[in-house]
C-alpha cells in the first residue's frame, strides 16, 4: 500500500551523516508528494506515511509525551499496549494468549502486534503515526518492516532510571494487570535485554533521538518539540518553493509546452528535498 522511501544513507558510518540522510528521507514524506508523482508510484490522494517509533521502559513517560505530540503536531497515536489490551478485552483466542504472555512478562509474538498496528493504520485518515511501545525486539522490527513495508522516519527513546520507572508505574494506579512490582521487574529485565539492540540499530541508522525522561511533563516535551518542529519547517519550505516555481512555469510556458513545464516542476520538487 505504501512505497518505501528511498534510503539516503551512505557507506560512511558517521552518526551525523546517517542522521542527516535520515532527515532528508523524512522531509520527503512530509511534502506534497511531487517527487512521488514524478515517479508515478503513488496515486494523487495517497501520502507516504511519516512513522515515529516511541521506545522506553514501562513508566518512562512515553505515553504522556505522545499525547502532547498528537496535540501539537497532529499525529495519530497507536499504542501497542492499548491495542493488545483491547484484543484481550475482546475475549478472542489471540486475546487469551496475549493475556497469558503479558502476565509472564514476556513479549507478545511479533506478527500478532504488527497485524493490530497495520489494521489501525489502514483505517486511519492520517498519514503521520506515533507507534508507542513498539518495536521492543529485533524480531518486532524485522516483522514490522516486512509486513508494513516501510521503515520509521524517527525513533524516540525515553531514557529513564529504573527506580524512577518503578515508582511511576506503582503510583499510576490504572488497574492494569501488569502494574505490580513483580511483573514490572520482569518487564524491565526483558526491556533491557531485548530493546537495546533495537535502540542501537536505529542509532547507527541515524534515526534515534534520546530524550532524558526526568523532570516535569513540559520540561521533557521541550526536548521533543524541536525534533518534529524541524521536520515541519522543512516541509513547509519545500512546498512554498515548489508553489513558487509552479507559478513561474505556468506563466512563462506556452500551453503546448505545459507537459515540459510540469516535468521540470517535478524535477525541481525532487531537487528541493535535497537542498533544505
Amino acid at each position: 500500500m505504501w512505497r518505501r522511501v528511498a534510503s539516503l544513507s551512505s557507506s560512511i558510518s558517521s552518526s551525523f551523516l546517517a542522521q542527516t540522510a535520515s532527515r532528508l528521507n523524512s522531509w520527503e514524506s512530509l511534502t506534497t508528494g511531487i517527487a512521488q508523482q514524478a515517479k508515478g508510484v503513488i496515486a494523487p490522494k495517497e501520502k507516504t506515511p511519516f512513522i515515529t517509533f516511541v521506545l522506553g521502559g514501562p513508566g518512562s513517560g512515553k505515553g504522556t509525551q505522545c499525547i502532547k505530540i498528537v496535540e501539537t503536531f497532529g499525529f495519530a497515536h497507536l499504542s501497542a499496549g492499548d491495542l493488545l489490551r483491547r484484543e484481550i478485552a475482546s475475549k478472542s483466542a489471540d486475546g487469551a494468549m496475549i493475556l497469558n504472555t503479558i502476565k509472564e512478562g514476556k513479549i507478545v509474538p511479533s506478527q500478532v502486534t504488527v497485524k493490530l498496528i497495520q489494521k489501525e493504520m489502514e483505517l486511519s485518515d492520517n498519514h503521520k503515526f506515533l507507534i508507542d511501545g513498539f518495536p521492543r525486539t529485533e524480531e518486532n522490527r524485522v516483522s514490522f518492516e516486512r509486513i508494513i513495508g516501510v521503515e520509521p522516519n524517527v525513533v524516540l527513546f525515553f531514557d529513564c532510571p529504573e527506580e524512577e520507572m518503578v515508582k511511576r508505574v506503582l503510583n499510576r494506579n490504572e488497574g492494569r494487570v501488569d502494574d505490580n512490582l513483580e511483573t514490572i521487574k520482569k518487564r524491565l529485565t526483558v526491556f533491557q535485554a531485548l530493546s537495546l539492540p533495537v535502540i542501537n540499530y536505529y542509532s547507527e541508522k541515524g534515526k534515534l533521538y534520546t530524550i532524558k525522561a526526568i523532570g516535569t511533563e513540559d520540561e521533557i516535551f521541550e526536548q521533543v518539540r524541536p525534533i518534529f518542529a524541524a521536520f515541519e519547517v522543512c516541509s513547509v519550505s519545500a512546498m512554498i518553493l515548489s508553489i513558487q516555481l509552479c507559478c513561474f512555469f505556468l506563466l512563462h510556458f506556452e500551453s503546448e509546452n505545459l507537459t515540459t513545464a510540469l516535468f521540470l516542476l517535478n524535477l525541481f520538487g525532487i531537487f528541493v528535498m535535497f537542498l533544505i
